[in-house]
This record gives C-alpha cells, structure tokens and sequence, in this order.
C-alpha cells in the first residue's frame, strides 16, 4: 500500500485552497524523465493552419491537444512547441499583435537532415524565408558546421531548420 503524501501548502494559499489540496491525492508522474528547460508557447490565428504546416510539412506530431482550448503540444525529437489559438483559452498578449508574429526571433530546431523538409515544403509551394545553405560557425577552438534554411509559418514566426555537419578546428575554411 502506498502512502498518502502529505501536501504542505504554500504561505499565499487561502484555507479553501487548503482543503481542496489536502483532499487531492498527488500521484507520481510514472514518466520520471525531465522535459525540456525551455518550451516555447506560440500564439496563432489558427490551430488548425499551425498544425497542418507544423505537423504535415515539419514532421512534427502532437504529444497531446485540448481542442475546446484551441491548444495543441507538439514535438519532433527534443523539440517541444505548444501551440494556442488567439481567442481560445488564457491568451496572454502584452502587445498589440500585428503579423508577422514573433519578429525579432529565430527558433532554432535540430533535425537529421534538411532534406525531407525541403522536399514537403516544395511539394506544398511553401516559400522559404532563407534558400538552404552550409555554414560554419566559431564554437571557441573549433567550428561546428550546419546545412540550414529558414521559413516562416502561418503566422509568420520564423524557424531555421539545421542539420549537424560536424566539427572541425578553427581556420580549417571560410567562415
């Protein structure tokens, strides 16, 4: 038999909230795993727009939704993403939002090649913000090496895709 867990409430609670806590049974996440430190959440027009380019075009699939909330948690890889439907749910907007949404940050996502993604864009005539390059970037005594592009999503955030090309020391060719 498991014990009950003794629930400390926090100095800010009110007593109902102490009642109700004390009569919630805290169950252990059976995932002990961490998730990822950072997870950016993406306010969209529509989910179902976001959903269509990030899962059909991105490869991207959906951990778990709450459609009544217009929200969707999307993940490829170690990638995380939660994506919410202006209007629905709690929107926390501290602006004006005007398109493009997110200017003024890139998201970078780590993929094993960018190639199946240039292919689903292309076939989908989506326009690239950035034509697919190699670069190699300064990391201290060595430089790591990338094959990447950019592109916008329906609401205009902006995303490079990157695939590792691997390392090499520093000076071995053109920045």
């Amino acid at each position: 038999m498991m014990p009950t867990p003794i629930l400390v409430p926090a100095a800010s609670t009110t007593s109902a909230e102490v009642e109700v806590s004390l009569q919630t049974e805290v169950v252990p996440d059976a995932d002990s795993t961490p998730g990822p430190g950072l997870v950016p959440e993406l306010l969209v027009t529509s989910l179902e727009a976001s959903l269509d380019f990030w899962c059909r075009l991105c490869g991207f699939e959906v951990l778990y939704d709450r459609p009544d909330e217009g929200f969707a948690y999307i993940t490829s890889g170690t990638a995380h993403i939660m994506l919410e439907q202006r209007g629905s749910g709690r929107n926390w907007i501290p602006a004006p939002l005007e398109p493009p949404l997110g200017r003024g940050i890139n998201f970078q996502i780590t993929v094993a090649s960018i190639q199946p993604l240039l292919s689903a864009l292309d076939a989908a005539s989506w326009t690239l913000f950035m034509e697919p390059e190699t670069k190699w970037y300064r990391t201290g005594t060595t430089e790591a090496g990338v094959a990447q592009f950019l592109v916008q999503d329906p609401d205009g955030y902006l995303i490079r895709f990157q695939a590792s090309l691997g390392r090499r020391p520093t000076g071995a060719g053109t920045l």
